[in-house]
């Protein structure tokens, strides 16, 4: 089976030359991709195939990939690509926004370097994990390992946002070395500007676009709690430095939510926000299994999935159409990520199945 995930093909070569803000053709565009991603039978077929060669043959036909590493950055340098492609098509502030979520990239190679510099790590160990980046972006990787201290790997991190929440953590956290408060910082100030840019929207694109940048914003919110205080059992008065405002969860109901005594009470404060709904399993009792923390993530990122679909079927062309499908594409880029890591552990297929998003519902006793 060959299946190329998101390729223009090279038989659709438009008639005219795209132009800048030109979402008839942008919108056109992304419906014919929308019906080649790797989704329901598309997607079933790749996680029932036997390891991470089939998978990157499947996938990309005319590339070997050694290791589920290689395949991974291919699908995510492959997705950066595209937004920066279709941002060549928008401008004013559907641009700036789809830049923002371009820049997410970035982020998330600066937290590579983060655990690099924090362990001591060569850029050799790191480079696997780094997402190749269009113009622009791209890191210079190698300078902040070489910095001599926290302050100096900060300084040497592009200026922005991220950048300025990573320092004011690094202030505030100046004790912890874990550097779970350190992504959280970059995570903080990527999610700040997202909400910024997303209420500069012209009200006919913010009204469907803004349910996804919440739902990104509190997802990060539900993990930032379920994570701070059932993991690493850290109190509401340290993680509250690190709640972003504008959100549908609250400063008061964040705090309430890291301050719970079970993960599904916490969870459960997050629906209609985060989540649609709680795991079928019970509350847990006590000696029983705990929750595994990734079921309500799972669950937080099918909300994602419901509501990009949303955007993207009720707005035929425009900015909505684009950032539908970005939402989309994102879930699927997760989703074969989430199937070559299995494949390379070896894991059968219906154990794949159930960590797929949209989630299959697990039986009480394995959740």
């Amino acid at each position: 089976m060959r299946l190329r995930t998101a390729q223009p093909s090279a038989g659709n070569t438009p008639m005219k030359p795209p132009t800048v803000n030109d979402l008839d053709y942008l919108g056109a565009l992304l419906h014919g991709r929308r019906s080649r991603l790797a989704e329901g039978g598309r997607l079933e077929a790749l996680w029932r195939l036997r390891n991470v060669s089939e998978l990157g043959r499947a996938l990309y036909p005319d590339t070997d990939f050694r290791t589920a590493a290689e395949l991974q950055r291919r699908l995510v340098g492959d997705l950066a690509r595209e937004l920066a492609s279709c941002l060549k098509h928008l401008e004013g502030a559907g641009a700036a926004l789809l830049a923002w979520m371009l820049a997410r990239f970035q982020v998330e190679n600066m937290k590579v370097l983060v655990r690099g510099f924090a362990n001591h790590l060569p850029f050799e160990a790191l480079e696997p994990h780094l997402v190749p980046l269009p113009h622009g972006l791209a890191l210079d990787v190698e300078a902040p390992l070489q910095a001599q201290s926290a302050d100096d790997f900060i300084a040497r991190l592009p200026p922005g946002m991220p950048r300025r929440w990573l320092r004011k953590a690094a202030s505030s956290y100046r004790e912890q070395t874990r550097t779970f408060f350190l992504e959280a910082a970059l995570d903080c100030g990527y999610f700040e500007e997202l909400l910024a840019r997303t209420e500069l929207l012209p009200d006919q694109d913010k009204e469907p676009v803004g349910p996804l940048s919440f739902q990104e914003v509190d997802t990060f919110h539900l993990m930032l709690a379920l994570r701070g205080k059932f993991h690493y059992g850290l109190t509401p008065e340290v993680l509250e430095p690190l709640h972003v405002r504008g959100s549908k969860i609250s400063t008061e109901r964040f705090a309430t939510m890291s301050a719970d005594a079970d993960p599904l009470t916490t969870a459960s404060r997050a629906v209609g926000r985060a989540l649609d709904k709680l795991p079928s399993s019970p509350a847990t009792a006590a000696g029983a299994e705990p929750f595994d923390l990734a079921v309500f993530e799972g669950l937080a990122w099918e909300r994602f999935l419901r509501l990009a679909n949303r955007v993207f079927r009720r707005s035929h062309m425009g900015l909505p159409t684009v950032l539908g499908y970005v939402g989309i594409r994102r879930v699927e880029v997760a989703n074969l990520i989430t199937v070559s890591e299995a494949l390379a552990t070896g894991l059968p297929a219906e154990a794949i199945h159930v960590r797929l998003i949209p989630r299959k519902e697990l039986e009480p006793a394995n959740v």
